[in-house]
C-alpha cells in the first residue's frame, strides 16, 4: 500500500460549486474508511475554501487516479488542477 499526497486547487470564482458538492465529496471520501489520512480544505485568505489536501493510502497511483475522477467534486469540474505526490508519513 502506498501513501499520496494530493493537491486540489479550485478553479476560479469556484466556491458555490464546491458548496453545492459538498455533502456529495464527504460521502464518497466516507468509502476509503481506513485509507484516508487526512483531508481538508486550503483555505483564501478571508477563510474561504479555494482547494483540497488528501492524504490517501492506495494500491498505486493508477487506481488512486481512478478514484479521484469518480469524486463528485471532481465530476462537477470544480478543479484546476491536481497535483499527486508519493507521501512518506514520519509522525
Amino acid at each position: 500500500m502506498n501513501t499520496f499526497l494530493i493537491i486540489c486547487k479550485d478553479k476560479k470564482n469556484s466556491l458555490n460549486k464546491r458548496l453545492t458538492n459538498r455533502g456529495l465529496h464527504l460521502n464518497y471520501l466516507k468509502t476509503l474508511k481506513d485509507k484516508l489520512i487526512l483531508a481538508g480544505p486550503i483555505l483564501n485568505k478571508n477563510g474561504n475554501p479555494k482547494g483540497s489536501i488528501l492524504i490517501i493510502k492506495f494500491e498505486n497511483k493508477k487506481k488512486l487516479k481512478e478514484f479521484l475522477k469518480n469524486d463528485p467534486y471532481a465530476k462537477a469540474n470544480l478543479f484546476e488542477n491536481i497535483v499527486i505526490e508519493e507521501f512518506k508519513r514520519v509522525f
